[in-house]
């Protein structure tokens, strides 16, 4: 995948996405701020506070999360 999509996905009115890699593993990206967009990799700081690294030739898609409904 183009990390081009991601950058314009960070700077361009936010919106929360998850990202599915060719192994199947899904990743949610719920603020701007847990995500690191480098030349060839993608850093991303989970719930537990590690930081998973993700080569870019493995992510194969990139969606939207539905926002949530309120009550």
């Amino acid at each position: 995948m183009n990390l081009e999509h991601i950058h314009e996905r960070l700077s361009d009115g936010f919106k929360a996405f998850r990202m599915e890699l060719s192994n199947g593993r899904r990743f949610t990206v719920p603020p701007p701020e847990f995500i690191v967009v480098g030349p060839d990799a993608v850093g991303i700081l989970r719930k537990s506070g590690a930081v998973t690294t993700v080569d870019a030739l493995h992510i194969v898609s990139v969606e939207d999360l539905r926002p949530k409904r309120r009550k």
